[in-house]
C-alpha cells in the first residue's frame, strides 16, 4: 500500500473544537473489596474512556488498600505530578470510609464539618439520617463543593480538595457524579489513528523506529494480535496535531509497504 493511499484526515478522539492545553490525569482506586477481589473495579475503566474523550492524557492507575497512611502518600505523590487526581472509593460513613481522612493527612489538613454539605445531608436523607451519615460532612479543611455546570440543585456535589476530585466507589453513583463534572475537563483533542500490519512486530520494529524519531509529537503503540486472521499487529497513533498523526501514518504505512493490510 502507497502512502497517497492513506486518507487525508485524522479522526479526532474528541469531536469538539480544541479546549484548553493538553491536560493529564490520575486515578487512585481505594478499597480492600478491590485489592480483594470480592468487587471488580468499574470505575478506572469507565474513567479511562471519558478522559480520552475529553483529550485528557491518563498518565497511571493505583490500586490501594483502605489505609490512611497508604492513601495519603499515594495522593500527596499524584497531585503533585498530574493535572488532576480522581479518587474512587472510601467516601462514606463506615470504619473503612478512611479517603477524606486520608487527603486531609496528605495536605496538612485539619478535618472540619462542611455547613453546606451537612444541609445538603439533612435534606436529602431527613428521617432516615444518623448521626453517623453525618460524617461525610467532615471535610478536608479548604474543599470546596463543585456541582459542575449545572449548578447547586441539579446534581449533588462532588468534593474537592487542590487538584484531588474525590467521588465515591458505587458505580452508578461515580457515573452520575462525574457525568456532571465532565466538561470542566475537556481539553484540546487527541487524534487517533491505527494501522494493521500482516508482518509480526520483529520486521517492522525498525519502522517503528523510524517513525517514532520522525515525529516527536505522536505516540505511536504497537500490540500483536495472536487471534486476529487477517493481520499480526496493531499499531496505534496519537496526537494533539491531526496533520502530524496523518503524515505519521503515511510515513509509516509507505515504510511498511505491502504488510499494510488496512488503515483506519
Amino acid at each position: 500500500m502507497s502512502a497517497s493511499a492513506v486518507p487525508a484526515s485524522a479522526t479526532a478522539v474528541s469531536t469538539t473544537a480544541a479546549g484548553p492545553a493538553a491536560s493529564t490525569a490520575e486515578i487512585l482506586v481505594i478499597g480492600n473489596e478491590i485489592l480483594s477481589g470480592k468487587v471488580e473495579d468499574e470505575n478506572a475503566r469507565y474513567l479511562i474512556g471519558e478522559l480520552r474523550q475529553l483529550g485528557v492524557s491518563l498518565r497511571r492507575i493505583e490500586i490501594v488498600p483502605d489505609t490512611v497512611d497508604e492513601i495519603a502518600a499515594s495522593v500527596r505523590a499524584s497531585s503533585a505530578r498530574t493535572d488532576h487526581l480522581f479518587t474512587s472509593g472510601g467516601v462514606g460513613p463506615t470504619h473503612d470510609d478512611v479517603t477524606l481522612q486520608a487527603v486531609a493527612a496528605a495536605f496538612g489538613m485539619e478535618i472540619v464539618r462542611h455547613p453546606e454539605l451537612e444541609r445538603l445531608l439533612r435534606d436529602g436523607y431527613g428521617a432516615r439520617l444518623h448521626d453517623r451519615d453525618l460524617r461525610m460532612a467532615d471535610l478536608p479543611a479548604g474543599a470546596r463543593l463543585e456541582y459542575g455546570p449545572g449548578g447547586p440543585g441539579a446534581v449533588w456535589p462532588v468534593v474537592v480538595v487542590r487538584n484531588v476530585w474525590i467521588l465515591p466507589g458505587v458505580p452508578s453513583i461515580f457515573r452520575r457524579k462525574f457525568e456532571a463534572v465532565r466538561e470542566l475537563f475537556r481539553a484540546s483533542p487527541i487524534f487517533g489513528r491505527a494501522l494493521y500490519s500482516r508482518a509480526g512486530e520483529g520486521e517492522i520494529a525498525g519502522a517503528l523506529d523510524e517513525t517514532v524519531a520522525a515525529f516527536a509529537g505522536v505516540e505511536v503503540g504497537s500490540y500483536p494480535q495472536v487471534d486476529a486472521a487477517a493481520h499480526r499487529v496493531k499499531i496505534t497513533l496519537d496526537g494533539r496535531d491531526a496533520a502530524a498523526v496523518d503524515r505519521a501514518l503515511a510515513f509509516l504505512a509507505g515504510r511498511l509497504g505491502d504488510a499494510v493490510v488496512r488503515t483506519e
